[in-house]
C-alpha cells in the first residue's frame, strides 16, 4: 500500500491568455518547486491567483489533487500529465483526495489544513488542457480535488506524509458535494447541513431551494 504523501508543491503567477479572441488572465499554469515552501496568509509562497474573488481566500487558500486522478486524465486525454496540471498547489499520492470528508483535518509538514469544498471548474481548465471541453469533462468525472483552509501555518515539501488528524462523523465528501452541484441538484438541501462546507456552496444551495433571492451576492 502506498503511503499517502505529498509528491509535488506547485506554484504559478497570473499570465495573459487568449480566449475567444479576448485577453484574459489566469494562474492555472503551475510548476513544481523544490525544497520547503511556506504556507501562510491563506496562500502558498510564490503562488497567486488571477481571480481573487473565486479562486482565493480563507476557504480556497490551497488546492490539492491526487496523482491518481491526474493519471486518470492522462488516460482520458491520451497524453502525459504533469503535476500541477489542473492548477493544484499540492499533488498527493496514495490518498483519494476527491473522497475526503468535508471538514477533515490534515497534517502535511508543519501545516494543518481543513478540507473546505470541492473544485467547481471554470474556463481556465479548458485553456490549460488546450481543450474547451475539459471543463465539462471535469464536471462529469466528479474528481474535484480539495480546496483547503489553513488552520496552522508552516511549510511543506515533497515527501511529506499526509496524516489525517480528524474526520467528521457526518461522512459527507467532496465527491458528494460535487455530485449534487453538477448532477443531483434536487439534493441541494444536504449541503446546508454540513457545517464545515465553505459558505459559497451553502449560498448556492439556499438559492437553489428558494431560501434566498437568486440575485443575492455569493
Amino acid at each position: 500500500m502506498t503511503t499517502a504523501r505529498l509528491i509535488s508543491v506547485n506554484v504559478g503567477l497570473p499570465r495573459d491568455v487568449e480566449l475567444n479572441g479576448e485577453i484574459r488572465q489566469t494562474a492555472i499554469f503551475k510548476d513544481p518547486v523544490p525544497g520547503r515552501v511556506k504556507i501562510a496568509d491563506h496562500h502558498v509562497e510564490g503562488d497567486r491567483q488571477a481571480d481573487q474573488v473565486n479562486h482565493a481566500g480563507v476557504h480556497k487558500a490551497v488546492y490539492a489533487y491526487a496523482r491518481e486522478d491526474l493519471d486518470f486524465w492522462a488516460e482520458e486525454l491520451g497524453r502525459d500529465i504533469e503535476d500541477g496540471f489542473v492548477g493544484e498547489n499540492l499533488t498527493i499520492v496514495g490518498y483519494d483526495v476527491s473522497h475526503a470528508v468535508i471538514g477533515e483535518h490534515w497534517r502535511l509538514g508543519s501545516v494543518e489544513f481543513e478540507v473546505a469544498q470541492p473544485r467547481i471548474p471554470c474556463w481556465k481548465l479548458g485553456v490549460r488542457a488546450g481543450d474547451p471541453a475539459m471543463t465539462r469533462r471535469f464536471e462529469k468525472a466528479l474528481r474535484p480535488g480539495a480546496y483547503l483552509r489553513v488552520v496552522t501555518e508552516g511549510d511543506v515539501g515533497a515527501g511529506d506524509e499526509l496524516e489525517v488528524l480528524s474526520r467528521p462523523a457526518h461522512g459527507f465528501t467532496l465527491f458528494d458535494s460535487a455530485r449534487i452541484f453538477h448532477r443531483d441538484r434536487g439534493e441541494a438541501n444536504a449541503l446546508l447541513e454540513i457545517e464545515e462546507l465553505a459558505p459559497p456552496l451553502k449560498k448556492w444551495a439556499a438559492k437553489r431551494l428558494g431560501l434566498i433571492a437568486e440575485d443575492s451576492a455569493v
